[in-house]
C-alpha cells in the first residue's frame, strides 16, 4: 500500500502492520507515536533511532521469537501465519538447497538456539542455503553476547525490507549501500576471495565487540553488512578476515590465519576496506 493509505488506517490496523515488520512492541508503540508518519525519511530515521537507541536486549529477543527457523517450512504455514508470504520470499533460496544442506541448517540451528536462547537470525535475502548454513557455523562461534549484537543488527535489515513492501518505498535510503562494505580479491589466483567469514568490531571502552559479521559470496563482496541508511558512530572499528580457513578450503598453506585491518570512521560517508591476499602478503587501502 501507499504511504498515504498506511496513514488512513486506524492505528489498530496500522500498529498490526508494523508489528508484522518488527515483533517488539516497544519498537512498534515508540514508531506509532509519530503515526500518522510525513514522508519515507522520517519513517527511516524513526526506524533506525528507536531500534538502537531506545530498544534494549529484551525487545531485540522479544523480536527474535517472530521468526521462523531457516528452512523450517512449517513453523512457517502453522506458527507464523502473518508474516508466512513474507519469510517464504526471504528464504526461498532455501527450497533450492540439497536435503543434506536442509538437514545440516536444522542441526546447527538446534545447537545454536541451546548455546544462545534464542533462535538463529539472519537476513536471509539473496543468500543461497549453502551461504547461511556458512554463516550459521561462524557464528556458532561466537559469545551469546556478541550474537545479541548482530542478531539485532540482522533483525533491523529485515525490518527495513518489510516496512519498504508493506510501505511501497522508494526513497534511496532504503536500498542505501552498507556504511561499511569490503571486497576481497585473491591475487595469486586473480579472483575474488570467496566465502571468507568476516567480523566488524568495535573498540568500546578498550574492548574489542563484535557488530556485524558475514560471509563473502561469490563475488567476494559482503554488500549488506550494516542496514541500508544505518551508521555506524565515530570510533575505532576493526574488519577481521578469516583468511586461515579460506586457504584451507582450497588446499593451500597460508602464511596468515587471519588479517585484521584497524580503521577509523569519521563520519557517514561510505567507507569501503577492500583486501588484497595472497599467502605470503596482503594490502589494503580506502576504496570508494
Amino acid at each position: 500500500m501507499s504511504l498515504k493509505a498506511f496513514n488512513a488506517q486506524t492505528k489498530k490496523k496500522a500498529k498490526e502492520d508494523l508489528f508484522n515488520c518488527c515483533g517488539s512492541k516497544k519498537w512498534v508503540n515508540k514508531m506509532m507515536q509519530s503515526f500518522p508518519f510525513k514522508n519515507e525519511k522520517q519513517i527511516h530515521q524513526l526506524a533506525v533511532e528507536h531500534w538502537y537507541k531506545n530498544c534494549s536486549t529484551k525487545d531485540y529477543l522479544e523480536a527474535f521469537t517472530h521468526h521462523p527457523k531457516i528452512g523450517d517450512v512449517k513453523s512457517l504455514t502453522k506458527k507464523f501465519a502473518a508474516t508466512s508470504n513474507w519469510a517464504s520470499n526471504e528464504q526461498g533460496k532455501v527450497a533450492q538447497a540439497t536435503k543434506e544442506t536442509i538437514q545440516e541448517l536444522a542441526k546447527k540451528n538446534k545447537a545454536y538456539e541451546k548455546k544462545c536462547g534464542f533462535i538463529f537470525i539472519v537476513c536471509a535475502t539473496g543468500k543461497t542455503a549453502e551461504e547461511m548454513l556458512d554463516i550459521l557455523t561462524y557464528r556458532l562461534q561466537h559469545s551469546k553476547e556478541e550474537e545479541i549484537n548482530v542478531a539485532m543488527g540482522e533483525q533491523f535489515k529485515i525490518t527495513i525490507i518489510r516496512l519498504k513492501k508493506l510501505l511501497e518505498l522508494n526513497h534511496k535510503i532504503w536500498t542505501e549501500a552498507s556504511h561499511v562494505t569490503t571486497h576481497v580479491l585473491d591475487t595469486s589466483e586473480g579472483a575474488p576471495g570467496r566465502y571468507i567469514q568476516i567480523q566488524l568490531k568495535e573498540n568500546i571502552k578498550g574492548n574489542w565487540i563484535t557488530k556485524a559479521m558475514g560471509v563473502t559470496n561469490a563475488d567476494g563482496r559482503i554488500p549488506d553488512l550494516l542496514a541500508p541508511g544505518f551508521h555506524l558512530e565515530k570510533g575505532h572499528y576493526q574488519m577481521v578476515f578469516n583468511t586461515g580457513d579460506y586457504f584451507k578450503l582450497y588446499g593451500v598453506k597460508g602464511f596468515y590465519p587471519t588479517v585484521c585491518i584497524d580503521f577509523t570512521i569519521f563520519d557517514t560517508t561510505h567507507y569501503h576496506v577492500p583486501l588484497l591476499i595472497n599467502p605470503f602478503g596482503y594490502s589494503t587501502y580506502r576504496g570508494s
